[in-house]
């Protein structure tokens, strides 16, 4: 007597191939195999003002990024998988956002004439990091509000209040963005923002007067096609309460210059002197310590902030103020 075998069992139907969110219905998109090499998490770190910045947020290996545009506010969805960039844009600015991208990732950075070698460590991390591009936005109201809110204060109260400046005057991410996503309010809502309510979001006195300069006068900030970093620091440098190391963080990012150190800084003196030297030093042995990397000074420093060290620490850190109390 022969026993029946069982039926096999029909293969399970593969499930539906789900389109993302971001692919339906953006504004502007984009696909292309770029003929440079970057890493997009390092390319785009220096724009990203804590975990938690409303400005820009991480979803697996995709970034959101929100901007202001010439034409309006936009989010900007970027993908690099298997060698290609993927790009989706929302809302007024998106198409000029979204052909932004390439600078973004670093298409306009040239290390010609870039020599590691002067150094060992340095020559060490250039090998270890041969992705390395630096992000030009071509946006400086981007770059320098941020910017301002860093000056002379711990980075963990900077970024609280970039958080909480978004919150109160942006407006929301145009598109599906990540929830809470925020765009940089305009310099013409940034001038309706009251006292109280500077003071609410734990801004002093010195920075807020420096925002109302810049904003009063950002237009004349972008830069054009023919303006170089000098031609940009020296346009910042007349407003009120710009100096020198504000200008110098703007410029790295708003035209990805490779040269500018940012000169006054409390922290990276000590980065570089440790690094090169093995000991502390001031703002002008910093910069003696950079001289042979001279065109390529930031790209230097880049590198030391991926590979360097600092001094070891032999104190308290300095606390945070906190402004709305005062």
């Amino acid at each position: 007597m022969t026993t029946a075998l069982p039926a096999p069992t029909p293969p399970a139907p593969a499930p539906p191939v789900l389109a993302s969110p971001a692919l339906d219905g953006a504004d502007f998109t984009d696909c292309w195999r770029p003929d440079w090499r970057f890493d997009l998490k390092a390319v785009l770190r220096p724009h990203q003002r804590s975990a938690g910045d409303p400005a820009m947020q991480w979803d697996g290996d995709a970034v959101w990024r929100t901007t202001t545009t010439p034409c309006g506010p936009a989010t900007v969805r970027i993908t690099h998988r298997g060698g290609e960039v993927r790009v989706q844009a929302w809302g007024p600015g998106a198409q000029w956002a979204g052909t932004a991208v390439p600078g973004w990732l670093g298409a306009d950075d040239d290390a010609e004439g870039f020599e590691p070698g002067h150094h060992r460590l340095v020559a060490e991390i250039a090998r270890r990091t041969p992705d390395l591009r630096l992000s030009r936005t071509g946006r400086t109201w981007d770059a320098l509000v941020p910017a301002v809110l860093e000056q002379k204060v711990t980075v963990v109260e900077a970024h609280r209040v970039w958080r909480a400046l978004l919150r109160l005057a942006g407006d929301p991410a145009p598109g599906p963005a990540p929830e809470g996503m925020r765009v940089l309010p305009s310099p013409r809502r940034l001038r309706e923002i009251t006292d109280w309510e500077w003071h609410r979001c734990g801004l002093d006195g010195a920075r807020r007067r420096a925002l109302l300069h810049v904003a009063s006068v950002a237009h004349a900030l972008e830069p054009d096609a023919d303006c170089d970093s000098p031609t940009l620091q020296r346009r910042l440098r007349t407003v009120p309460g710009i100096g020198v190391w504000t200008a110098a963080e703007v410029v790295q990012r708003t035209l990805g210059c490779p040269d500018t150190v940012s000169y006054g800084d409390y922290h990276l003196k000590n980065l570089v002197g440790w690094s090169l030297a093995g000991r502390k030093t001031d703002d002008d042995g910093m910069m003696e310590l950079l001289e042979p990397w001279r065109g390529h000074r930031h790209r230097v420093v880049r590198l030391l902030h991926l590979g360097g060290s600092m001094p070891p620490r032999r104190g308290p850190r300095t606390a945070p103020t906190n402004y709305r109390r005062i």
